[in-house]
């Protein structure tokens, strides 16, 4: 393990206490717990959205509390849910009597958690909450004998992404609760990722890879904390990559769905944007072959898993009000990247 830190159980914590220091003017914590954290500028009168889950995944969960976007964020340790209390310490904070809606990904130690939380705020504290749970991860759940899935048990991984950007967008235009949980569910529905690993990532209190692949392979499919994959594969070019990667997701496009697209290009943590952007270019040439434009692509890291070497895509299926969310500016410590 070669890792920049101190000690493996202060990792988090002084990770987050860095993020203090350089973004206290937008970003705060409450209850005295760096790992409750919030916006500093709280909009009266408007539907809150929260998330939360575990660290490891830079810019992903915290990195969208902003203007715009989400409101708080509970940071769990690395791949560990946050805590109910701590879920409900930010859902305090931010709500403002209009409702919270909590808006995560669909992972058992989160759904408890979040699940627990949203008890402990509608019947001690009389806060309304709404709860949507991304799973846009299309080669998550595949039972490998018949190849049937039950797409409301696959992941949330980077995909949510688009759900965060309408569902702020909403709340931010002053849509009630409903309304805003509307928009997070209609982004959701519409949205499809699909990943693959180069090489593993190491938990800092573990010190050692949490799975291998054996050079000259990759694995597709993989999840964002080392959950197996469809396959694993020989390292083969950018372009036949590609291919199978929008293979699976054009695959998903739903009969009443118009031939349009946002796309979100996601580097795993290792990855050089150059090959993000070679990724990119023939990505434009199977969409602009089949006649499905592109209206937005977003190009970076948005869901990391540590040093994990590898990307994956997502793509949204788009009509005019999600068009119109997707573009609603925001204003967050990483806005440079949204």
């Amino acid at each position: 393990m070669k890792k920049i830190m101190n000690k493996p159980e202060d990792y988090v914590t002084e990770m987050l206490e860095g993020i203090y220091k350089v973004h206290g003017k937008k970003l705060t914590f409450v209850d005295n717990d760096v790992h409750c954290l919030v916006s500093a500028e709280k909009k009266a009168g408007k539907v809150a959205v929260i998330t939360g889950g575990g660290s490891g995944h830079l810019p992903l969960f915290l990195g969208y509390v902003g203007t715009g976007l989400l409101d708080g964020c509970a940071v769990g340790d690395v791949f560990q849910s946050p805590s109910a209390e701590q879920i409900l310490a930010v859902t305090k904070e931010v709500d403002s009597g209009e409702g919270v809606l909590y808006l995560y990904g669909n992972y058992n130690g989160d759904i408890f958690s979040f699940d627990m939380a949203a008890e402990m705020a509608e019947f001690e504290e009389g806060i309304s909450v709404e709860t949507v749970i991304a799973n846009d991860d299309v080669a998550s759940n595949i039972t490998s004998q018949s190849m049937t899935v039950d797409k409301e048990k696959r992941r949330g991984v980077a995909g949510i992404f688009f759900a965060y950007k309408c569902a702020g967008a909403a709340a931010q235009e002053g849509q009630t609760l409903q309304a805003v949980k509307r928009a997070a569910e209609k982004a959701c529905r519409r949205t499809r990722t699909v990943g693959f690993a180069l090489s593993p990532c190491v938990l800092p209190q573990v010190g050692v890879p949490g799975f291998e692949i054996k050079e000259g392979y990759m694995e597709i499919g993989m999840g964002i904390h080392g959950e197996k994959g469809l396959r694993v594969e020989k390292i083969t070019t950018a372009d036949i990559l590609v291919e199978e990667l929008m293979e699976l997701l054009l695959a998903e496009k739903e009969d009443d769905w118009r031939d349009e697209v946002a796309i979100l290009v996601n580097g795993l943590g290792a990855t050089p944007l150059d090959e993000l952007y070679i990724m990119v270019r023939h990505i434009y040439q199977i969409l602009e072959k089949r006649g499905i434009f592109v209206s937005a692509c977003y190009v970076g890291e948005y869901a990391t898993s540590m040093e994990m070497s590898g990307a994956s895509v997502s793509v949204c299926w788009v009509d005019e009000e999600l068009k119109r969310w997707i573009d609603f500016p925001v204003n967050t410590p990483f806005c440079k990247q949204f």
